[in-house]
């Protein structure tokens, strides 16, 4: 049903009153019309008098706009990728057989390990770590695309954790180094490796989380000026490349922390990875010598810093605590003893 709106009912009406009705309509139209002439011409006047301006400029881009590089970090991280990663191996290690004890007695078994690595050269020499070859009794190594040739060691250095190992034939692929030296903090970085020895090639992304980091190995050594990350790495890839949007090599994925281990907080994001400015030297000398060079000693130290300085009352801010000294060493020779006390090596003062 449509709804109206009520209306009073009409009234007949007479015929003067009629006329005095028409009459006063007919002075209405007139004092309208010369009214409303009067108007629409005072309007045209004006529009053909009125300046014309040019249509405002558009609004500055907000803050929206600085979203649209992402999509060129992401292509570059696309290219990055497809440079490096058919350069990007899987290296298996086979260890001697070894006889345990079972259930069912004495057997024998061959285990085996994997990591990653990369190729660095037409030759066919791959850098990976030296954790990933140690105890080998053979090497072999899986390409991008699936085949497998044997590999034999070339060189290993245990205080970089650096290995290099050889493949015969035409490489694949050839990954370039970078310079880890220009690295800057938050820049974007992609890690490619064998996540546990499985998921081959994976590829995971995130950024330099700091540089020059000390990582402690447990054997009496540190890994220094470490590259950290939160770059996705897991067992398997070891050995991996760090790579810039550039598609260059600029570290070599080394270790995880997780946590301490004994019940406390637990760690993610925490990843390591060799600068190549330090895996370029190391394996120049192990392809040319099979073994890297390195000053030694012959002490086992403590470092001194400004807060152990003050806590013990010692006289210098930085330095080296000898706490013990290797017979028949360069230290013993030099006459350093266990006590002593290091603030420059020559001209060099250890700061």
């Amino acid at each position: 049903m449509e709804w109206q709106q009520p209306v009073e009912p009409r009234r007949g009406l007479g015929c003067g009153a009629v006329v005095l009705l028409v009459l006063a309509a007919a002075i209405v139209s007139a004092i309208t019309g010369a009214v409303v002439g009067a108007l629409v011409a005072t309007s045209v006047t004006s529009r053909q008098a009125a300046p014309i301006t040019a249509a405002p400029p558009p609004a500055a881009p907000t803050a929206l706009a600085a979203a649209a590089p992402v999509s060129d970090t992401n292509a570059a991280a696309i290219r990055a990728v497809q440079i490096v990663r058919p350069a990007v191996v899987t290296v298996i290690n086979t260890m001697p057989r070894q006889r345990t004890l079972g259930f069912f007695g004495f057997s024998e078994q061959q285990p085996r390990s994997s990591g990653s690595g990369v190729i660095i050269s037409a030759d066919g020499y791959i850098v990976t770590n030296n954790h990933v070859i140690e105890n080998h009794e053979s090497l072999e190594v899986i390409y991008a695309d699936g085949t497998t040739v044997p590999a034999r060691l070339v060189g290993a250095d245990q205080y970089a954790d650096l290995a290099v190992i050889k493949v015969e034939g035409p490489a694949p692929a050839v990954a370039s180094m970078g310079d880890s030296d220009a690295l800057q903090i938050g820049e974007t970085v992609i890690a490619i490796g064998s996540a546990l020895g499985d998921f081959k090639n994976t590829v995971t992304q995130g950024v330099v989380s700091a540089m020059g980091r000390s990582l402690d190995t447990g054997d009496g050594f540190s890994l220094e000026n470490m590259i950290q990350t939160d770059a996705a790495i897991n067992r398997g890839n070891s050995g991996g490349p760090l790579v810039n949007l550039a598609g260059q090599v600029i570290g070599i994925n080394t270790a995880i922390v997780r946590g301490n281990g004994f019940g406390g907080d637990v760690a993610e994001g925490l990843g390591f990875a060799i600068p190549s400015r330090i895996v370029s030297d190391v394996t120049l000398q192990l392809i040319a010598k099979g073994y890297v060079e390195r000053p030694y000693l012959g002490i086992r130290y403590q470092l001194i810093t400004p807060e152990i300085a003050q806590a013990y009352g010692l006289p210098m801010a930085w330095g080296v605590y000898v706490q013990d000294v290797e017979p028949g060493s360069p230290a013993a020779e030099a006459g350093l003893l266990p006590g002593d006390i290091l603030t420059a090596i020559g001209a060099d003062v250890i700061s």
